[in-house]
């Protein structure tokens, strides 16, 4: 399969099977910030790459569920299923932007880097600049936001 006809594929799994709308999988522009300095030009984010790290080594599903769904978690172990259970706040629904404090990519990045003040949420200095601008992209995904590069 080429990949036209697998972008075509992803983004009709998309619509059908997750019912998140379609949206250019590359080639559309989200900055990630640096933790030591503001960004000297954006990086093009990438949906799909961003779903992966979002749902894989981000560990962003531990807390916000799978795909941002809240009620689909994955398969911990009990005493980290038990930590999570305790936070207060409660990890935000990452599908509803009208409950989430965080309204810039500058906030979502600082947040996502060093941490969200308040909260369990730690921070997380692993990700490069491309992996936060391709997370970035898919957090504004599964928020339907018809602005991602902010």
């Amino acid at each position: 399969m080429n990949k036209t006809a697998w972008l075509v594929a992803f983004e009709v799994l998309l619509v059908s099977g997750l019912g998140i709308p379609a949206m250019p999988t590359s080639d559309t522009k989200a900055w990630a910030e640096s933790s030591t300095s503001q960004p000297t030009d954006t990086l093009k984010g990438n949906i799909m790459r961003g779903r992966e790290i979002f749902n894989g080594k981000g560990a962003c599903y531990y807390c916000h569920g799978i795909d941002g769904y809240l009620y689909r978690t994955p398969r911990l172990e009990a005493n980290t299923a038990a930590l999570i259970a305790k936070l207060n706040p409660l990890p935000s629904d990452l599908r509803n932007p009208e409950v989430l404090r965080l309204k810039t990519n500058k906030e979502r990045s600082r947040a996502i880097r060093e941490g969200h003040p308040g909260t369990g949420m730690f921070p997380d200095r692993t990700m490069t600049d491309q992996d936060l601008a391709d997370t970035l992209l898919y957090l504004a995904l599964i928020r339907k936001d018809p602005h991602p590069e902010q």
